[in-house]
């Protein structure tokens, strides 16, 4: 059974590094995300006092029984120490582990591709193997698929690479709809977000 708490807000975690030499990167496409459900939330980012993490907290969907109270999370401390700030935020807002929902880069997935899922293994991705360690595996994630990399590129050198001038083509396309996933997961549950994007 997962065990949610109406009262407390839900945390959307969008994993990245901070700088803007990092900002194009594959490995920053959860930033990206949780940039566009700031603006859609009217909300800036701003320093989370001790936590070494970006916040804005808001509402998703419109006013009614269908809204639903967001922190949303940029951690500042380079990906592969994610947990940290993550675990300090939600034990902060007092967000059981199964509202926290983490927006990522995934490798075994093609480009644009959404998969959404709770709990599960972090696929060598360091920025999940962070907060599991923090916080334990059962929260959601929303993962935007990047590919795999070309010929005998090492994975490190495509996450921190650019999105290419072709992938970029439908970049905004592929990070609003994962927006629009982070929403209905809040809103209306896993069932219904795998639903409508598991594509």
């Amino acid at each position: 059974m997962v065990s949610t708490d109406a009262s407390a807000p839900w945390l959307v975690v969008g994993l990245g590094n901070p700088g803007p030499e990092y900002a194009m990167n594959r490995h920053n496409v959860g930033f990206m995300v949780a940039d566009l459900l700031a603006e859609r939330m009217g909300g800036r980012f701003k320093r989370a006092g001790k936590a070494q993490a970006q916040v804005v907290e808001g509402r998703v969907g419109p006013p009614g029984p269908l809204s639903r109270r967001v922190v949303l999370v940029k951690p500042m401390s380079f990906m592969n120490l994610s947990g940290g700030p993550v675990n300090a935020l939600r034990d902060f807002y007092k967000v059981p582990v199964a509202q926290v929902v983490a927006v990522h880069d995934e490798l075994d997935i093609d480009h644009g591709t959404l998969r959404l899922k709770l709990g599960g293994g972090d696929n060598g991705h360091n920025g999940l193997k962070s907060i599991t360690r923090a916080m334990g595996p059962e929260y959601h994630r929303v993962r935007f698929g990047i590919g795999r990399p070309p010929g005998r590129m090492q994975v490190a050198d495509f996450v921190l690479k650019d999105f290419s001038s072709v992938e970029r083509k439908e970049l905004d396309f592929f990070v609003d709809r994962a927006a629009d996933a982070v929403e209905c997961l809040v809103r209306e549950g896993l069932e219904r977000a795998q639903g409508a994007y598991n594509s």
